[in-house]
Order: C-alpha cells, then structure tokens, then sequence
C-alpha cells in the first residue's frame, strides 16, 4: 500500500492508530460511495463490520493508489 509522509505521520495519532490496514484496502477496492474532490483527490468510504459497522473514509490522491488520510467518518450518512 502506498502512503504519504502526511498519513504516515498522522497514524501514529491514538485515535488513528488502530485502523488496520486490511481495512485501509478494503474501502478502496470495494467502496460503498467514490467522490472526487475538486483537487483531484478520491475520497471512499467502506462500511467496517468489526468496528460496530462504523464507515471509514479513505482520501486517495489522484493516482487512486496512494492513501493520503483514513478516519472513521461520524457524519457519513450511507
């Protein structure tokens, strides 16, 4: 997987720190909503049934391979 130095700085957050990688990938091969940002970034998010089926928001570059940011996104409404 891909990363930038920004997320890999910003995983190392308590709060960010537990998102697996497994998950990172599944919300970017098999998203539940794709939005391409006027930057050209791609944000997806992809439903984590092991984390009370909360969504995790994933932010791709423009090449969509390499990870810029993963969170989990309290305000996404399915």
């Amino acid at each position: 997987m891909k990363t930038t130095k920004y997320f890999r700085t910003i995983r190392k957050r308590p709060d960010r720190s537990m998102i697996k990688d497994e998950w990172i990938e599944q919300a970017m091969k098999a998203p539940e909503r794709e939005h391409v940002q006027a930057d050209g970034r791609i944000r997806r998010w992809g439903r984590i049934a092991e984390m009370e089926g909360r969504y995790l928001r994933v932010i791709l570059l423009p090449d969509g391979e390499t990870v810029h940011n993963a969170f989990f996104d309290r305000g996404f409404k399915p």
